[in-house]
């Protein structure tokens, strides 16, 4: 009935696998859980290992690292079932009956997306960036993240079709940061029916705010390369929709000149202890004007 398909990459995923397998357990219905290392360092691929050996989970090792997006899809093409549960290694679920919560749904759509918390005492000055970010642009009640469907698409908390996810999943071999955006395109392009739900994970493993800031231009560039020239995109990301507003009225090269002489202050903006969101915002349009075509 379900695969649970973990992708992990140095990360101690004890905990999820104990709450997962116990809910599932107790539910009486047919499942796997299937965990896929991604070349970690040793001593989490054998802490994990050992943790799969003990509650009977199939464990894949990657002999190099190849990203997220090419785990998954290793993933999903060795899962038994035809229903996909994906959950990044560093969430935990909130609800004791999260698996449940989903069976519930389960044949309401193609594609059943729970939702993101964050706890308050996950937060840090280390991490403010992060934290904060993911308290206002991903924390939201699907009442909300259903108005705009697309535009919530994350995968560490998704319950799909086999066939829809392969079909929809980025086709090569990428090992590159922020390919959600490409999933949701092709979601909407190929008219696949989204329904969010009340069911959230907590995310727990929060990068410090230099190297989430160091993605998010990453993923700037990733759109700006893939995405940027695709039709109707500003359906699904906002960032693309304010740039091809720009472009068609020739305003890019004004755009990046700016940027130029406000960066220090945005990133100055950027990096407080409470950031500025909209100077992120800011920072990244102004980026992917300034890269060249």
């Amino acid at each position: 009935m379900l695969s649970i398909l973990i992708p992990v990459y140095n990360y101690d995923i004890s905990l999820l696998l104990q709450k997962i397998y116990a809910e599932a357990s107790s539910l009486n219905i047919p499942f796997e859980i299937v965990v896929i290392d991604d070349k970690s360092e040793k001593s989490f691929l054998e802490k994990n290992k050992t943790q799969t050996e003990l509650i009977n989970c199939r464990f894949i090792e990657n002999k190099i690292n190849l990203g997220r997006t090419e785990s998954r899809k290793i993933l999903a093409e060795s899962a038994l079932y035809s229903k996909l549960l994906f959950l990044d290694s560093d969430v935990i679920p909130v609800s004791d009956s999260f698996i449940k919560n989903y069976i519930d749904v389960i044949n309401e759509a193609p594609i059943i997306l729970g939702g993101y918390e964050y706890l308050k005492n996950s937060y840090s000055d280390e991490n403010s960036l992060r934290y904060w970010y993911g308290k206002s642009r991903e924390e939201k009640m699907a009442e909300e993240r259903n108005l705009s469907p697309y535009s919530s698409v994350f995968s560490g908390n998704l319950l799909t079709d086999k066939v829809t996810f392969l079909k929809n999943n980025y086709p090569e071999n990428h090992n590159i940061y922020g390919l959600d955006i490409y999933f949701a395109y092709n979601l909407y392009i190929n008219k696949v029916p989204l329904l969010h739900i009340d069911n959230p994970i907590y995310h727990l493993g929060l990068e410090n705010n230099e190297t989430f800031f160091k993605k998010c231009l990453e993923s700037v560039d990733i759109r700006k390369r893939l995405l940027a020239d695709k039709q109707n995109i500003e359906k699904v990301n906002s960032l693309l929709k304010h740039y091809k507003n720009l472009k068609e009225y020739h305003l890019t090269g004004l755009v990046s000149f700016g940027f130029k002489i406000t960066e220090p202050l945005l990133k100055k903006l950027i990096f407080r202890k409470k950031p500025n969101l909209l100077s992120l915002d800011l920072y990244r349009l102004g980026y992917i004007c300034s890269l060249k075509d």
